[in-house]
């Protein structure tokens, strides 16, 4: 573009700001002319006085020119951020100090607040004339006092102003507010003084905060004024060009929505659906299709195909379940391979021995009778797949194995112990009937 064409375009853009302008002009005086014929216009002399004034406070409220587009969310929005910001930093650097001590993030958070404050104020206002907030919507502070079509840059005096008020009358009122409350707070009633200035305290805050919702009111009317320190100081965030739009994308808050709407609809949906009783169908289908795999394989030992489960290489005092909570191995290699260097074998211990031994039904493996009971109750109904045989459980009863009779020549005697034990014990006799009867 040469230089006659780009002045040309220059010319035409302030002959629309300056048309912009007067018509702006045009409706205000229009609207003053209106209000020439209100009611308070048409009472009598010493009382009609009040109808100018009344008319110009009016149309200073509801006057919007040079808000258009008017990005009162933009400007909300450039305050949380802003503050959102500060956060971010205060939690970087409690991360940086607890190195030198927890205490100093407590004792020294306001002076901490105060720099972040400092720092930010001077890189981003000072600097720049927006903060970071603003500048991701794409706004940037103006002087309110000249037309604002000219987008004439803040002083040195209102930005001066803006940061004793935002940053260090921030932290005075924080530190005055902390001393008023150690003061009431000890274990003495407070002096008559401290009770007038907290009394005081109270009354300055509650005006603020109404003025402040005053103003953020007439704010959300004409969009001029984000806070009651702009209107003081007749600063205003304006975007430097109508043709940028903002520089935050909100597409992320969108599938934030979908994808929390979609969570909470499942955790409605699943439970009249019954999921665990469908993972437990699955678990137990794939279980039997990989055991049907396991026996076209085997040799057709009937044996080994009887004692399918994943822990059926297990000795009997074991309970299977202790078992499987107390170790993380699930397969006999595993195990071996683990217990090699301590005992060469699987050797039960006392935390996994069986109490109070109840038999499944109809498998008749010997599980504790809370593990057993557990694991039955859990399942709903559907049937807990044994962790020896593999099988199906549906119920328990009380193991009646424990208790062996056997016929003395004299007197009856009753042996408690487990099978294992028994059956080594009617092997020696076996062995020890013939060396007898060769003596």
């Amino acid at each position: 573009m040469s230089n006659s064409s780009f002045a040309a375009a220059q010319e035409r853009i302030l002959q629309r700001q300056a048309d912009r302008q007067r018509q702006a002009d045009a409706r205000r005086l229009a609207f003053e002319e209106a209000a020439q014929s209100t009611p308070i216009a048409r009472l009598p002399p010493p009382l009609n006085r009040a109808a100018p004034p009344l008319t110009s406070f009016w149309a200073t409220l509801v006057r919007s020119e040079g808000t258009r587009p008017a990005f009162r969310v933009g400007q909300v929005d450039a305050e949380l951020l802003d503050d959102e910001l500060i956060t971010l930093l205060k939690g970087q650097v409690a991360e940086g100090l607890k190195y030198f001590g927890a205490h100093l993030q407590d004792d020294w958070s306001q002076e901490i607040l105060l720099a972040l404050r400092v720092a930010l104020f001077k890189l981003s206002i000072w600097d720049n004339n927006a903060s970071y907030g603003a500048t991701l919507q794409n706004l940037r502070y103006a002087d309110a006092r000249q037309p604002i079509a000219l987008q004439s840059k803040p002083t040195r005096w209102q930005k001066s102003l803006y940061g004793l008020f935002t940053v260090f009358g921030r932290y005075g009122w924080d530190r005055w507010e902390d001393w008023l409350i150690e003061q009431e707070g000890g274990y003495t009633a407070p002096s008559a003084n401290v009770q007038r200035l907290s009394r005081i305290t109270s009354y300055v805050s509650a005006t603020h905060s109404i003025a402040a919702f005053t103003s953020f009111l007439v704010f959300l009317v004409n969009g001029r004024y984000r806070t009651l320190v702009d209107r003081i100081l007749q600063l205003r965030l304006v975007s430097p060009s109508n043709q940028i739009s903002r520089e935050v994308s909100f597409e992320y808050l969108n599938r934030q929505l979908v994808w929390h709407a979609f969570t909470e609809f499942l955790l409605f949906l699943l439970p009249l659906v019954g999921i665990s009783r469908w993972r437990r169908w699955l678990s137990r289908a794939w279980k039997k299709t990989k055991s049907m795999v396991q026996s076209e394989d085997a040799d057709g030992d009937d044996e080994t195909r009887s004692k399918s489960g994943p822990l059926s290489f297990l000795p009997e005092r074991t309970c299977a379940i202790c078992y499987q909570e107390k170790n993380p191995a699930s397969s006999e290699a595993e195990i071996l391979g683990a217990n090699t260097g301590a005992s060469g074998g699987i050797i039960g211990s006392v935390d996994t021995d069986i109490v109070n031994p109840y038999e499944t039904i109809p498998c008749r493996c010997i599980y504790c009778f809370v593990c057993i009971a557990g694991k039955i109750e859990a399942e709903e109904g559907s049937g807990w797949t044994c962790l020896r045989c593999g099988g199906i459980v549906m119920k328990c009863k009380p193991w009646d194995g424990d208790v062996l009779d056997e016929q003395r020549s004299s007197k009856s005697v009753k042996t408690v112990g487990f099978s294992d034990e028994l059956e080594k014990t009617r092997q020696a006799r076996k062995v020890a009937v013939p060396l007898t009867q060769q003596m």
